[in-house]
């Protein structure tokens, strides 16, 4: 019998050498070198590795993520990409908050709504400008998104008000008030998420009706155990290099001297979205705004009406409680963002210059963030 050598060898080498996310695994046994190998001891280091190793890591999940969405029915497939949308992010948070870094979750709450809107969406509208003169996107279900987001951001506001309208009342003010209203804020804003979801992926599917999906450019679908398995092996992956970020979080902070909202707001919140982001940035570049805008303002109701309350229950469960009181250069940032989102999606065109108004806010708030001082970063 004769063997014919398949044509498309030389095709997956040339595919392998594209680039890609996966080129970025290498840092992934760099950091637990780092980590586990006796007398190398360099904080920075493996601050560094681990936060490069867990994007594509994150990819990773969210690939296996999609698949395994793919085979399990539209609700319940619709039901797993939102909740597991933000899984590295959570797993990061949820870290920090055993160790007592409540600080650093607090910050990367409001950095991941702030970045999603203004650097992964200014950075999609920028690159997809300069290759398409004008975009456009359907802008009844991004107006339905970003209403959504405008009072899951007043939510998250309200416990700032609350701290300086107590402070200067006669009762005054006290932290056991102040977190048992942010566990209030947090139901109301759990049951909004899941009532949210039957809204998109059920009685009114036909708002969102105008997003592309995107080709099927892969060989081949994953199993379903396939599937199951990697998103195991990828969470778990996830979750050492996140033990390993914030573990260093300190030494780096006592080394470069940076805060520890910055930390949150810029490095955190970038990190545990940069896989989405890419994603993003990949469907602008093909003319996919509907799916561009989507994720970008998708994934900052997620961390708005889902980690963020989600995150305030498991402070309970570690011992810590959290509240939902933030500082007021983080409450400026997010009503800034959400207004610039909402005067953006009312016409459902975008072009470059666009995106390089939003890039521009989003380098001001982070110059802010830097030299922002500790002590004036929480009341």
């Amino acid at each position: 019998m004769r063997i014919v050598e398949q044509p498309w060898g030389a095709r997956a080498v040339f595919m392998s050498m594209k680039p890609s996310l996966n080129w970025l695994l290498i840092f992934a046994p760099i950091a637990f070198a780092l980590r586990f190998w006796p007398g190398q001891a360099h904080p920075t280091a493996l601050f560094v590795c681990s936060a490069i190793a867990i994007i594509p890591v994150a990819g990773w999940i969210g690939r296996a993520t999609e698949e395994l969405a793919a085979r399990v029915g539209e609700g319940l497939g619709g039901l797993l990409n939102a909740t597991f949308g933000n899984a590295a992010e959570l797993i990061i948070a949820a870290i920090a908050l055993s160790k007592g870094l409540t600080n650093v979750v607090k910050a990367s709450i409001t950095g991941s709504i702030v970045g999603n809107i203004l650097l992964v969406l200014g950075l999609s509208i920028l690159l997809g400008g300069l290759r398409h003169k004008e975009q456009v996107f359907n802008k009844t279900g991004a107006r339905t998104s970003v209403i959504s987001l405008s009072l899951a951001a007043i939510a998250l506001v309200i416990p700032t008000v609350f701290h300086f309208a107590a402070s200067g009342s006669p009762g005054g003010w006290s932290p056991v008030m102040e977190r048992q209203l942010s566990l209030g804020i947090s139901v109301v804003l759990f049951i909004t998420y899941f009532c949210l979801l039957a809204f998109t992926l059920r009685t009114h599917k036909h708002f969102f009706g105008g997003a592309e999906a995107e080709p099927k450019e892969r060989a081949e679908r994953w199993t379903k155990s396939k599937a199951v398995v990697v998103l195991l092996i990828a969470t778990g992956v996830v979750a050492l290099l996140s033990e390993f970020l914030v573990g260093t979080i300190e030494s780096v902070r006592a080394s470069i001297g940076v805060t520890e909202v910055f930390v949150g707001v810029i490095v955190v919140a970038i990190v545990g979205n940069a896989a989405e982001h890419s994603t993003a940035v990949v469907m602008a570049l093909k003319n996919k705004m509907d799916l561009s805008v989507g994720i970008a303002i998708g994934s900052s109701l997620q961390i708005a009406l889902f980690v963020a309350p989600l995150l305030v229950f498991l402070s309970y469960c570690f011992g810590r409680p959290m509240d939902l009181e933030f500082s007021l250069p983080e409450v400026f940032a997010v009503v800034a963002s959400v207004y610039i989102i909402f005067q953006i999606s009312g016409d459902g065109e975008t072009n470059w210059i666009e995106g390089v108004q939003l890039l521009s806010v989003y380098l001001i708030l982070g110059i802010l963030f830097f030299y922002l001082p500790e002590p004036f970063a929480r009341h």
